[in-house]
């Protein structure tokens, strides 16, 4: 694939030379990617690199916390009976699983519910509001969904049950009538961080109960362990709060006694003292606790993380290995299919969007493979399935594309619809498929710009190799601290150039990967470093045309520890490489 070589701009380029000299002579591509991530002075460097609880703010500051904080207590106080009412992902699990053990391991008679994918859908559902009632609860506690369900609140008045919103997407011009609505992104809402997950807000909400109770807020803390799973899976943006409760969440993760944590990471033969990034529980834990909502029932992932001993986690934690398995098997076979039929979209309409239909496709992983076609075509893309008597579906998008912005423009032709600038869901009736298909493409069509039609690489800035040194220098030891890396806090992308090919192969199954040499070109060490390009073994023509003809290349690159035979050395991570222009 071709991409576009996008350096990122600074509003005032002073500002590096003016971090250099406050950082003790800092290097200016590193000076330069902090000034890139707001950082412009000693002191906020010094919050970014050692952010801790004290960034934290205030939950009373968010709308509606004081009263949500004082029913929940008062439910507490009187022995009432509460429902906790959570999503089917990982957030929405994990944030089920922190409020109902929080309200148990305080005598409190807490049940929780998760609806099911496919015969509730998303968010708040009557099913869930008559089991509250059929179980005796008096206050249900809605995590990560109920923010567009006027009609269910509606229907818990009707009910008797109290209902507290806790959401974190975006709302519609008029807020549910519930006793509270927690949600930073309300427009009357003044509270300074706008993007915490659904188990962020479910933490917020513990913090202010304790409060409210005269007990440590800090108490809290105890679930950072789940809120590490959530902020990573939930890919919410890593800069603010997210930043401080996700690098101490991968510390409590680390160390976490949770007996279904623990479980959940032997069956996936991972070492949680190898936590150390994100990239961990997205790509391993996550989605397992995901598989139990797209293969089953996710109230068997809340389960596991409140199983009270190993023993009795364990099996679980293997019921959830087994669907991740099966998930995986699926989701190849329709990743192909849906190649094949985008292919033939794109060929027979050109189209600015891609909306793939077929009605035995599984709901649970067209999530997943919405977003391998968006990497593979680089266009907002959309797949659908038949659910019921309707079509659900799952929608991704390209960066400069809000796809829920687009879905408002198909509103009158949707039954349901809901999400974030990058992904969405949402619910129609099958004949309006053309219809909305011609819509979204038209939707998307009105907001694409020729820039954006080439997939873009930001770049932090040009670097020498020659002044990266090894895993024991500077350069090093200040970019670890980086992390934790994500949404809004990438790894730094750095460009050098004038750049010489020592060797170059590929590896892997069918050289899908292109693993290399390169040195700075009249370099004084005449150091190589080992570069790594995932699922770029078609670029070694390049570098061979490079050796042949003795045209240095330029690439883009992140910088990473590789241990091999128990040495450490520096890798460069590849995004993209080219022969150097004259």
């Amino acid at each position: 694939m071709t991409y576009r070589w996008t350096p990122r701009s600074l509003d005032d380029p002073d500002v590096v030379p003016r971090l250099q000299r406050e950082l003790n002579d800092l290097a200016e591509p590193l000076a330069r990617a902090l000034a890139l991530r707001e950082v412009t002075s000693f002191e906020e460097a010094k919050h970014f690199f050692r952010a801790d609880r004290s960034a934290l703010h205030d939950p009373f500051g968010m709308n509606d916390m004081a009263t949500a904080a004082a029913r929940v207590s008062a439910a507490m106080e009187a022995g009432e009976g509460v429902l906790v009412y959570g999503d089917y992902d990982v957030d929405g699990t994990t944030a089920a699983a922190l409020l109902t053990d929080f309200l148990r391991a305080r005598g409190v008679d807490a049940s929780f519910f998760i609806p099911d994918r496919y015969e509730d859908g998303y968010g708040l559902c009557r099913r869930g509001l008559d089991v509250a009632a059929d179980r005796g609860a008096s206050l249900v506690v809605a995590l990560d969904c109920g923010i567009t369900g006027h009609e269910e609140a509606a229907y818990a008045q009707e009910l008797g049950l109290d209902l507290i919103i806790a959401d974190h997407h975006t709302p519609k011009e008029t807020l549910p009538e519930a006793l509270a609505v927690l949600d930073p992104k309300r427009p009357d809402d003044a509270y300074p961080f706008t993007e915490l997950s659904g188990c962020g807000l479910a933490f917020k909400l513990v913090q202010a109960t304790l409060a409210h109770r005269d007990e440590d807020p800090d108490a809290a803390f105890d679930y950072l362990d789940l809120l590490a799973l959530s902020t990573a899976s939930d890919i919410v943006p890593l800069y603010g709060e997210n930043r401080v409760l996700m690098a101490e969440g991968l510390r409590a993760l680390q160390d976490s006694v949770r007996p279904g944590v623990r479980a959940l990471a032997d069956a996936a033969d991972l070492d949680l003292q190898s936590v150390t990034s994100t990239g961990n529980i997205v790509f391993t834990l996550g989605p397992r606790i995901n598989a139990a909502g797209r293969m089953d029932h996710a109230a068997a992932a809340v389960e596991l993380l409140l199983a009270p001993s190993y023993e009795e986690a364990e099996p679980q934690a293997a019921t959830l290995e087994q669907l991740n398995r099966e998930r995986r098997d699926i989701d190849d076979r329709i990743e192909q299919e849906a190649i094949e039929r985008a292919e033939r979209q794109i060929t027979a309409r050109s189209p600015h969007a891609l909306v793939l239909y077929d009605e035995d496709w599984h709901l649970g992983v067209i999530g997943i493979v919405a977003s391998s076609i968006v990497g593979r075509f680089h266009k907002p893309t959309i797949l659908l399935t038949h659910n019921g008597d309707e079509v659900k579906g799952s929608a991704r998008s390209i960066e400069g594309i809000n796809i829920y912005e687009a879905l408002q423009d198909c509103e009158d032709v949707l039954t349901q619809f809901g999400g974030h600038d990058h992904a969405a869901g949402m619910s129609l009736a099958a004949d309006d498929i053309e219809a909305f298909r011609d819509r979204f493409d038209a939707a998307v069509g009105d907001r694409v710009t020729p820039e954006l039609l080439t997939p873009s690489i930001k770049v932090d800035a040009a670097v020498n190799l020659d002044s990266i040194g090894t895993v024991e220098d500077r350069f090093w030891a200040v970019l670890k601290q980086f992390g934790p890396f994500g949404p809004a806090n990438p790894k730094p992308v750095f460009h050098a150039q004038d750049l010489d090919v020592v060797s170059a192969r590929t590896v892997g199954s069918d050289n899908k990967h292109l693993k290399f040499e390169v040195r700075q070109r009249d370099a004084s060490s005449g150091e190589s470093f080992d570069a790594i390009g995932f699922g770029m073994g078609e670029k070694l023509s390049v570098l061979r045309e490079s050796q042949e003809t003795g045209t240095p290349v330029e690439m883009l690159f992140s910088l990473e520890e590789n241990t091999w035979n128990g040495r450490t050395n520096l890798q460069l991570k590849v995004r993209d490489v080219r022969l150097e222009e004259e």
